[in-house]
């Protein structure tokens, strides 16, 4: 069964809460000779750095990634406790100066109300609900991977489509080079028998014999058939890429390569303006398709 074609670029967001514990994951991508990531993640959450790239390449094969983790501990829950340690230091102190000075001893309220006896702490997380927080962080990881699958395969679709489309473009213009391409021997005998006639008009004109023997050397140098034929073959290699999908792009972008080289061949083989024109037209659709192949995965 051929596989769907993905884009190299995608955006997801995935959201979380865990007894007053907020979290985000924001996932970015781009085109990307490898898979690479760059991970954002708040003290304390480092250790999941490893794991965001282990679920990265159990996805993907290729693109630039960034990842970045936001946590929010704003609501946890506070107690008051006393500091016991200066508690201990207080009331003995309070009690001395109370009988040096023969004052009344300090009440609870006045020891209480003394900067740093009481003091606001955040409740210490239980290991179960520490566990079961990260868990469900990870989760969270997953569902934004999900999204960015399905943002990048709606993506790769569209890439697909412009292909295609680009493809039946060198297509229609192989087609106008293939028909100009057999008109050239006899366009190439009479340009060159004129010209004869034009330098020897005043001498003896050229054999049809030697007329013949320089047109065909002309007409081999300037033969494009098998460029022609490659540029055919390419073709279809493309095609049957998009048609098998998956991690295609590397391929498809060699194609590219190849595709250009036929039509650089093409451009410098050309004997007239027409051919030369097509040629330039051909370099012109397979940039723009190598434009696009390039945000293929």
């Amino acid at each position: 069964m051929a596989k769907a074609i993905a884009s190299m670029t995608g955006f997801a967001r995935a959201e979380g809460e865990y007894v007053g514990t907020t979290w985000s994951w924001e996932l970015k991508s781009v085109n990307g000779k490898n898979l690479d990531a760059r991970c954002r993640l708040p003290n304390g959450f480092e250790s999941l750095d490893a794991r965001v790239r282990s679920e990265l390449s159990k996805s993907f094969k290729r693109g630039n990634f960034h990842v970045n983790l936001v946590i929010d501990n704003k609501q946890k829950s506070v107690k008051l406790q006393v500091n016991e340690d200066i508690l201990q230091q207080v009331i003995p102190l309070a009690t001395r100066i109370g009988n040096d000075l023969d004052a009344v001893a300090p009440s609870i309220d006045g020891i209480l109300n003394l900067r740093g006896v009481l003091e606001l702490v955040e409740e210490e997380e239980s290991p179960e609900d520490t566990e079961n927080r990260l868990t469900l962080i990870v989760q969270s990881l997953g569902d934004a991977i999900t999204q960015m699958i399905q943002m990048r395969l709606e993506e790769g679709g569209r890439l697909a489509e412009i292909a295609q489309s680009q493809l039946t473009d060198i297509e229609d213009l192989h087609k106008k080079a293939s028909e100009l391409a057999a008109t050239q021997p006899a366009a190439l005998h009479e340009r060159f028998k004129k010209q004869m006639d034009e330098l020897l008009k005043d001498g003896s004109p050229v054999s049809d014999d030697r007329l013949a023997q320089e047109v065909a050397i002309l007409v081999t140098k300037s033969d494009i058939r098998e460029e022609l034929d490659r540029l055919s073959a390419h073709v279809a290699a493309a095609r049957d890429l998009l048609a098998q999908g998956g991690p295609c792009g590397r391929r498809l972008d060699f194609l590219c390569q190849e595709f250009n080289r036929e039509a650089n061949t093409l451009c410098s083989k050309s004997s007239d303006v027409a051919m030369t024109r097509i040629g330039i037209d051909l370099k012109a659709t397979i940039e723009q398709l190598r434009e696009q192949i390039q945000n293929v995965e």
